[in-house]
């Protein structure tokens, strides 16, 4: 459990390393499109699969997460991503943001409500 969890911090850092290579000018659009769609889903609090869940809720962090980062990184030039990582090891560092949480829970909670707004209209009929 000690390896998954040591693995899944690993990933962490990946992530804030290709956020950082989504923004970097030299980066392919389609590199920045998949990379989005990879930091958004890593850093979501909604999982395909709850985290709380022993051993397999940890699973989809655990394979979906470092493909889409395997295939991300190979669109994009090697010195980019050095120097992004560089930016993430250093980004690691800061204390962390309540307030990005607070902003993300938000985002997928007025998503949802949206959602359900819309399957409501839709099939009142």
């Amino acid at each position: 459990m000690n390896k998954f969890r040591q693995r899944a911090r690993q990933l962490k850092g990946e992530v804030t390393a290709l956020y950082f290579a989504m923004r970097h000018p030299r980066t392919p659009w389609f590199a920045k499109v998949l990379g989005g769609c990879v930091v958004a889903y890593a850093l979501s609090p909604i999982d395909l699969i709850p985290d709380f869940i022993p051993v397999i809720g940890l699973l989809d962090d655990l394979i979906l997460v470092p493909a889409g980062i395997a295939l991300t990184l190979r669109m994009i030039p090697k010195d980019v991503i050095e120097e992004c990582k560089a930016q993430a090891a250093k980004h690691a560092e800061r204390p962390r943001s309540l307030v990005g949480a607070a902003v993300i829970v938000c985002v997928w909670l007025i998503l949802v409500a949206l959602s359900f707004t819309f399957l409501w209209r839709r099939f009142r009929r």
